[in-house]
């Protein structure tokens, strides 16, 4: 792998409401909104190569790439691993909620009945080095809000934080290999002893 594209799912039916979602068996969709995100994501892409499209097991992230390579003959990888944070008993509920609660604690503690912030980040690494070993030279990975953001924010040389700025909908973020593996060498160093940023 040579280059990669990432970029976070369009507009949902949730994320709108602000409502979390991260059980992939619930069938969240994107929005008229997101739809076009996703199209005018395809626009930017339209003269870039790419090999292989890589998503989690999300119906938005999903119906995002299919949106972006319409027309297009791009072998798509699931990769259950770059899957949204699991809220627990969070899921379904306001996300003002689940950030009142993973900002008062740490991020070794796992959210009931779903999973912590590290855990989730050693996921993300896993997903990634996944991701550089293929053999294809370029891919678009669509995903989510948080392992978009923990990459570019390491690729600033910052660490994971309690409260992270949003990734724009279905907008491109265009990486060297290079860039995306010292990415996830910071992040693998981080979730080994994780320490939440102040």
């Amino acid at each position: 792998m040579d280059r990669v594209v990432l970029a976070r799912h369009g507009e949902s039916e949730r994320s709108v409401a602000g409502i979390t979602n991260g059980d992939p068996a619930a069938h969240v969709v994107l929005t008229a909104t997101g739809r076009e995100e996703a199209r005018r994501l395809g626009l930017q892409l339209a003269d870039e190569p790419i090999d292989l499209c890589v998503t989690s097991e999300f119906a938005r992230v999903q119906e995002t790439a299919e949106l972006a390579l319409e027309g297009r003959d791009v072998p798509r990888l699931v990769l259950a691993d770059l899957n949204d944070i699991r809220f627990g008993e969070f899921e379904g509920r306001p996300l003002v909620e689940y950030r009142a609660w993973a900002h008062s604690h740490g991020p070794k503690d796992v959210c009931p009945g779903g999973e912590s912030r590290a855990q989730t980040v050693a996921r993300y690494v896993r997903a990634y080095r996944t991701i550089l070993a293929r053999p294809e030279t370029s891919a678009l990975v669509v995903a989510h809000g948080l392992p978009v953001r923990y990459v570019l924010e390491a690729i600033e040389g910052r660490n994971p934080a309690a409260a992270v700025a949003q990734v724009p909908y279905a907008e491109p973020f265009r990486l060297t290999a290079d860039e995306l593996r010292e990415a996830v060498d910071r992040l693998e160093a981080w979730s080994a002893s994780p320490v939440w940023t102040t």
